[in-house]
């Protein structure tokens, strides 16, 4: 292992996520017992959510979280283990930076070389995969899911194509199958809604940001992050940063953004065919539905608004 990967993550440096799904919390003392298979560096995040109750996976102790590779700013490090850090893929008002949370520091590397030799990197296409210690081999880390970046090391091997690691200088392996290269598109409106409908049924969790359990705002911004385009992580931060399309002209791919009178925007959704109709994370159903919009769901719509 080379010294610099020994090294501790620091105050004032940025850092990387080294496990598959990392939650920002919005402090230490919010984490529960239940919480612990989140936490450490053996993060599992399916086990997670599926030992909560419905009402155990809204708690407002998670703000998101973050992918693997994720890059982050390091503002604080306590002697407990904690780092404050910055989400900086993930904009938002309440941080010019990024997104403000607690990680754990098990969670976080320090930075390391990103881009691969052949200038190539890839982007997680499955629901979830796993990185091998070697073609086919033994399961080096489990449960990286959609969107996750990676980056190329090498030719593919029987299937397999070499990943950079975090944690060391010999490559992880992925099957070839479960990622492509990514293409930024900013006209990727139909291609984000075919990701988004591969999650129907996928648990509502607040603040969650995988296939194993996300939020209405998380939906929206795992689908557009897939082709490369980087919205903001909170609903009312993505109406700001799309454009407004009149309401009876939407086509499938916009977003629909949900208020109460006089409040913000509090929900998302994206529209799925003819006006009236969308996929999102629903919180009253506590999954990702797709349905056309009920009488009290249309009495909160305020906007439709397009990906630019």
């Amino acid at each position: 292992m080379r010294p610099d990967r020994q090294r501790a993550v620091r105050a004032g440096s940025d850092a990387m996520v080294r496990v598959a799904v990392a939650t920002l919390w919005s402090t230490p003392d919010a984490v529960r017992p239940i919480d612990s298979r989140a936490l450490g560096r053996t993060a599992d995040i399916p086990s997670w959510v599926a030992s909560m109750s419905a009402e155990q996976q809204v708690g407002e102790g998670v703000l998101s979280q973050l992918l693997l590779g994720e890059r982050v700013r390091v503002d604080e490090v306590r002697d407990d283990g904690w780092a404050r850090v910055v989400a900086l893929q993930q904009p938002g008002v309440r941080d010019v930076r990024g997104y403000p949370g607690w990680i754990p520091g098990a969670q976080l590397a320090p930075v390391a070389a990103q881009v691969a030799a052949d200038g190539t990197t890839l982007v997680v296409d499955a629901t979830s995969t796993d990185l091998r210690e070697s073609p086919g081999g033994p399961v080096a880390l489990a449960n990286v899911v959609l969107g996750t970046r990676l980056a190329s090391s090498g030719p593919s091997v029987d299937g397999w194509l070499p990943v950079r690691s975090l944690d060391g200088d010999e490559p992880r392996w992925v099957r070839a199958s479960d990622v492509v290269t990514l293409a930024g598109d900013g006209g990727a409106a139909a291609a984000a809604l075919d990701v988004a409908s591969r999650l129907r049924g996928v648990p509502y969790v607040w603040g969650g940001l995988s296939a194993y359990g996300i939020d209405c705002s998380g939906l929206v911004h795992l689908s557009w992050r897939r082709f490369g385009v980087t919205l903001p992580r909170d609903a009312a931060d993505q109406a700001e940063a799309t454009r407004p399309v009149p309401l009876g002209s939407e086509r499938a791919g916009d977003l629909y953004f949900f208020a109460r009178p006089g409040r913000r925007i509090h929900h998302v959704g994206i529209v799925t065919g003819e006006p009236g109709r969308m996929l999102h994370a629903c919180y009253t159903q506590r999954r990702v539905v797709e349905e056309p919009l009920s009488q009290a769901r249309a009495a909160t719509l305020v906007a439709a608004h397009r990906v630019a």
